[in-house]
């Protein structure tokens, strides 16, 4: 999800999560188990799981992030739930790997109904964020059976945009000014131009953190120069208002008016959801106020 902090709202860009350390106790005393991994779907995906008990809740991060990107959720969801955190294919500590399959949230969907049947955790609870939550929305359409609730941080949904001339002309200007841009320099060969493109304060990171991104550079490139129709795929009105899960939807409350538009239309469209505005939070808000970030998801969850 760092990728958008800057692209698409949210504030400054904050440094990627820290290197994956071994298993540490957290806050509630669990213990965090070590990074394992499971051969699912013609892939290997990196997965931590944490907590004995309850019912279980998947994170599922978005562009250019990982399972680290839950950091700050991980203990406060273990005192109650078992914690699913997961990198998704091509993330690291995932082999970059070029296996001739589209990037889409089809594809991440189909992957985590594999991880979730191998280690017999459905159904489980589904938070995503970013494109996440993209690929938590599509996995709720095709495989209600391994979903018990949803909350969805902010998908970008583009194709929802055009339904108002204002949001058409919001979903046009992502294209010209962040996707294109980012996909013509990846055609190019200039993974740093098409990094700049993607993060516009890239180059005002700490050095460090720069080069984290380059290193990610082949999991962006793989959403960049895929086919866009399958990458942000059309989810229709109809198919969400025919969902019967229940959904939590999130925004970031200095997120852009481009996030604001998805998630007003994706309430009018779903039947059963609840929209909750994160104060002082932009896109990745789950570390912009992790507090009542938890507080919120975690009250969802237990009426569900």
């Amino acid at each position: 999800m760092l990728c958008l902090l800057a692209a698409c709202g949210g504030g400054a860009a904050r440094s990627p999560a820290p290197a994956a350390a071994p298993a540490r106790a957290g806050a509630s005393g669990a213990a965090v188990r070590s990074l394992r991994s499971a051969l699912v779907n013609g892939t290997t995906l990196a997965y931590q799981l944490v907590g004995d008990s309850g019912t279980t809740v998947v994170f599922v991060h978005g562009s250019l992030g990982d399972f680290r990107d839950w950091d700050a959720q991980i203990a406060a969801f273990a005192q109650t739930h078992r914690v699913l955190v997961y990198s998704r294919r091509y993330h690291p500590p995932n082999a970059a790997r070029d296996d001739s399959q589209t990037y889409s949230p089809m594809l991440h969907a189909e992957d985590l109904t594999a991880l979730l049947l191998s280690l017999e955790l459905a159904p489980a609870h589904i938070v995503g964020a970013d494109y996440g939550a993209y690929t938590a929305l599509v996995l709720a359409r095709e495989h209600p059976e391994v979903v018990r609730s949803l909350v969805l941080a902010e998908p970008p949904l583009v194709p929802f945009l055009t339904h108002t001339q204002e949001g058409d002309a919001l979903r046009r200007n992502y294209y010209a000014t962040v996707l294109d841009p980012a996909r013509a320099a990846f055609s190019r060969g200039d993974s740093l131009g098409a990094l700049r493109a993607f993060l516009p304060g890239f180059d005002a990171l700490p050095a460090a953190t720069k080069t984290v991104m380059q290193r990610r550079a082949f999991e962006l490139r793989r959403e960049m120069v895929a086919n866009r129709e399958q990458y942000l795929p059309v989810v229709t009105c109809a198919e969400l208002g025919s969902m019967h899960t229940s959904v939590l939807l999130l925004s970031g409350a200095r997120s852009t008016p481009m996030f604001r538009t998805i998630t007003d239309e994706l309430g009018r469209c779903l039947s059963n959801d609840t929209t909750v505005v994160i104060p002082s939070a932009g896109h990745a808000m789950q570390r912009d106020q992790p507090p009542y970030y938890n507080t919120v998801v975690l009250r969802f969850l237990a009426t569900h």
